[in-house]
């Protein structure tokens, strides 16, 4: 008798004995797997899956895990910068020798099914997955205690009340003291030079106080 198995992407037609070279399985050496995707039997009946038999499975046993034949990649760049770069690889794999091949009942024998290293458990990929927590949203500063609405003032809206308040700007009493050298330092901090003489923050600032 002799099956058609399925695993990491190839199919292999194996007889018990053989000895195959696998894409690399999460076994370790002297462990029995089970290959359960069986896409054909042959023998003295042929049975051919839709698209696996049912039942059907190939018993294994894991002799070691191996690399393959070391294989040379370059690539060479002949136009503007010429350039050239090699790269090898050794593909991972697994050597295992067929024991057994089940025509029937391959799916009660409690055998360990044959997985790639890479694969996900059949509980994990059922379990959904957690989703994050969501962040809390950042909370307004509080105002400090007696500061002023200072957009009230002409040109000021919330982006550049927080500047005046990460300056120590929080009152208009303050701007109305403001000196020519005070308007000069403050320009070069908010990053808008002109502004605060042409609103008039100091006089608006004033008939605020004076309100």
């Amino acid at each position: 008798m002799f099956a058609v198995l399925k695993t990491g992407g190839k199919q292999y037609k194996v007889q018990s004995g053989d000895v195959l070279r696998v894409e690399k399985l999460a076994a370790d050496a002297g462990e029995t797997i089970q290959f359960n995707d069986v896409l054909m039997l042959g023998g003295d009946t042929t049975v051919l899956g839709t698209p696996t038999v049912a039942g059907a499975a190939v018993q294994a046993t894991v002799i070691d895990q191996i690399k393959g034949e070391k294989l040379i990649h370059f690539v060479k760049r002949r136009r503007k910068h010429s350039s050239k770069r090699t790269k090898g690889h050794r593909q991972k794999l697994t050597l295992v020798r067929i024991t057994d091949i089940l025509a029937e009942g391959g799916d009660a024998t409690g055998v360990k099914a044959a997985a790639g290293a890479g694969s996900v458990s059949a509980s994990a990929e059922a379990a959904p997955a957690a989703k994050p927590a969501k962040k809390a949203a950042p909370k307004a500063a509080a105002a400090a205690p007696g500061a002023d609405d200072l957009k009230a003032l002409s040109g000021v809206g919330p982006a550049l009340e927080k500047k005046l308040n990460e300056a120590g700007i929080t009152s208009f009493a303050q701007i109305a003291t403001w000196t020519d050298a005070d308007i000069a330092e403050m320009d070069e901090k908010l990053s808008f030079k002109g502004r605060i003489e042409r609103e008039g923050w100091v006089d608006q600032a004033k008939a605020k106080l004076a309100e």
